[in-house]
């Protein structure tokens, strides 16, 4: 397949959007519409409160009550063609230049689907400048994520994640997946130093993570700074999500300036387009209203770090 370059950009022609995302969860960016089709689709009630059930709400108190959102989502992505559908319906509702979509298939498996059905049928509904992440889950069976995400490297599917419950299951216990990542040459990026500390984002380094999702925390040690900086592993960070997850308080106080003045290469992305409210361009806008950091450095950013 080919690389992503300046020279020659993945599907990219004058009548598409610039824009890029690294950092996208599927189930976490279904739109209403999307929805909506999805529950008519398998003979499923449309919720009441549909938008409700969408979004986070406004007093979040952190990761764990965010990811709550998620729950009536995934009811609706456990066959081939909810999954098809969806994937589909988020390339056209974005046409974004380039972007990497994520999701969990052991996430997917609750109404009899093996993992590679639900790898198959996202495949299915891809747009051609678009690929795949598959996300492992802290406390989940990941060995059989990691399989075929060897499988199916270079068929649509571009690297292998860690996702969840960051806090409760630390970075530093899956060094065996990751040492075994490795070893089958597939690539992955790590969500690290948002539900926990700096030590995250180290542990998720030295265990040769290509990118880091997040990493608002490194702010908080000095030495991991230095280790971002030497290392060259850029940041997926996602500032509506923090700010949710109540990871900052104020978007005042998000650290990507800090970042970027000291040598820290950075992407912003939009993690979750319904959970969030948000989409790359409100992201985009709000960094460069806020710091006034123009938004082609970040999207070059992007399109350097893209895994593909």
């Amino acid at each position: 397949m080919k690389s992503v370059d300046r020279g020659e950009d993945i599907g990219y022609n004058k009548a598409m959007n610039k824009y890029i995302d690294l950092h996208l969860h599927l189930d976490g960016s279904l739109s209403e519409n999307c929805v909506k089709e999805l529950c008519r689709m398998q003979d499923i009630e449309i919720p009441k409160n549909l938008i409700s059930m969408l979004r986070c709400p406004k007093d979040c108190r952190d990761l764990n009550e965010y990811l709550r959102c998620f729950e009536f989502p995934l009811t609706l992505l456990q066959t081939e063609d909810a999954i098809t559908y969806a994937v589909e319906k988020l390339c056209y509702e974005t046409d974004y230049r380039y972007c990497e979509i994520r999701f969990a298939p052991q996430l997917h498996c609750k109404r009899g689907l093996t993992q590679s059905q639900v790898i198959e049928a996202a495949r299915k509904g891809l747009k051609e400048n678009y690929r795949l992440i598959l996300c492992c889950m802290r406390g989940g069976e990941n060995e059989e994520t990691l399989r075929l995400c060897g499988d199916y490297m270079g068929k649509g599917v571009v690297a292998l994640d860690l996702a969840g419950a960051e806090a409760l299951f630390p970075t530093c216990g899956y060094k065996h997946l990751f040492e075994a990542a490795q070893r089958m040459g597939v690539p992955y990026t790590i969500h690290a130093g948002e539900a926990d500390g700096p030590e995250s984002i180290r542990d998720a380094i030295n265990m040769g993570a290509s990118r880091i999702g997040h990493g608002v925390r490194a702010i908080e040690d000095e030495a991991v700074m230095k280790l971002l900086r030497y290392s060259s592993v850029p940041l997926e960070m996602c500032p509506t999500s923090n700010l949710n997850t109540r990871v900052i308080g104020n978007i005042r106080d998000y650290p990507i300036k800090k970042y970027i003045d000291y040598g820290i290469t950075v992407t912003v992305n939009s993690d979750n387009m319904s959970v969030s409210d948000t989409d790359i361009k409100k992201e985009l806008r709000l960094i460069n209203e806020v710091f006034g950091i123009d938004e082609s450095l970040l999207l070059n950013n992007s399109l350097d770090a893209a895994f593909n």
